[in-house]
């Protein structure tokens, strides 16, 4: 009889306030649960000089290959303010046949699920041909530096091979079923800082606005078409989301004007060539206006897309089986782990319904944590056949 149920681990893991970086003990508490269905469990901490430690995971069950991995993360962003809540948010409540809670639904109950999968799995297979792993993080809300990235890079240097993975995000808009995630757009972001020369506003040809300029290279990027997209990828799109001046004083014009932006991209570019071209535009408009510029940009990862192989379809066939829906491939939404894991494995993201994600009241409903249980379950099944 199966030891692990995907509810009762769900709320375990919920009650740990794993808000990144703070790992809370969740991370220690994941590994005693992997070790008791035999898992060989080590816990990866890294750290820098410019962000906090965080703890990561990775577990493995045999030595032979295939070697199918899952991997999820454990941290879960801020609550909030907790008045707004109707149940204390690491007190997982259960109404109305929903499981509510922080991080209910954005990633525990799935990490639950895949857990509760590998246990009934085991119960029929006790010997099968070939390994599962867990590749947990502590870091994939936050900087993403100390995390899944730097697990890869230990992995690549352990030589230890991944075949398959499947990463268990919420990737489903409205019903349990609906998406797989094969690929996501890249992700890159950036400050422009304008210098002109500060002044009175009643004598300004005797300063130089760096808003004037900011203003017009803000103009000139956003009216830069970038791609109409492709039939994997939906348009690439810049968008800025804020403009700082720090200027409290009306009758003064500024010296520094800073406007921050963020580009999701597909397949058409990569980070060398977008900043390359946004350099070039900034440059232009300020040399036009005798501004200098500053412009630091931080990548978040390049687009990718995983070819649907045999592996993916098969998944397509066993969610479509248990849930009654066809889930159609996308790569649309935000950056995820996938990013780093791609780079030594192949992998499909498939999780919950992710309409509740970041909210207040984060829920997950009890029929879609037994229906994931099986559809990850049936996943070990005909993976190991």
């Amino acid at each position: 009889m199966a030891k692990i149920t995907e509810l009762n681990l769900a709320k375990e893991l919920i009650k740990f306030p794993s808000i990144t970086p703070k790992d809370a003990g969740v991370i220690n508490f994941l590994s005693r649960k992997l070790k008791s269905l035999g898992f060989n469990c080590k816990i990866l901490e890294f750290k820098d000089k410019k962000s906090k430690p965080i703890k990561n995971l990775y577990a493995r069950l045999g030595k032979k290959s295939p070697n199918l991995c899952y991997a999820g993360h454990t941290d879960v962003v801020p609550p909030g303010n907790i008045k707004d809540w109707t149940v204390n948010p690491f007190k997982p409540t259960i109404r109305k046949n929903h499981l509510i809670g922080r991080g209910a639904n954005d990633m525990k109950s799935s990490i639950a699920c895949f857990v509760s999968a590998v246990d009934k799995f085991l119960i029929t297979k006790k010997k099968f041909n070939g390994s599962i792993s867990f590749l947990i993080t502590g870091d994939e809300e936050g900087l993403a530096i100390n995390g899944t990235k730097k697990v890869v890079d230990y992995l690549k240097k352990k030589k230890e091979k991944i075949d398959f993975c499947i990463v268990g995000e919420p990737t489903n808009p409205n019903k349990l079923g609906e998406m797989i995630k094969i690929g996501r757009r890249g992700s890159l972001s950036g400050v422009i800082e304008i210098s002109g020369s500060q002044g009175h506003v009643a004598y300004p040809h005797l300063s130089n606005n760096p808003i004037n300029t900011l203003v017009s290279i803000c103009k000139k990027l956003k009216e830069k078409k970038l791609d109409s997209g492709n039939k994997n990828f939906q348009p690439s799109n810049l968008e800025f989301t804020s403009i700082d001046v720090d200027n409290k004083a009306h009758n003064v014009i500024p010296a520094r004007a800073k406007a921050q932006f963020n580009i999701r991209y597909n397949n058409h570019h990569n980070s060398v060539i977008l900043k390359r071209k946004i350099n070039l535009v900034v440059r232009n408009i300020c040399k036009n206006n005798n501004c200098k510029f500053k412009i630091d940009f931080t990548e978040n990862g390049d687009s990718f897309l995983t070819k649907p192989n045999k592996t993916i379809f098969m998944a397509k066939n066993i969610i479509k089986r248990v849930t009654k829906v066809s889930p159609k491939f996308s790569t649309t939404g935000g950056t995820s782990d996938a990013r780093f894991i791609r780079k030594i494995s192949p992998c499909l993201e498939f999780g919950l319904v992710n309409k509740t994600m970041h909210k207040v009241d984060e829920c997950v409903s009890l029929k879609d944590l037994k229906n994931l249980t099986q559809i990850y379950r049936n996943i070990l099944e005909d993976y190991f056949r």
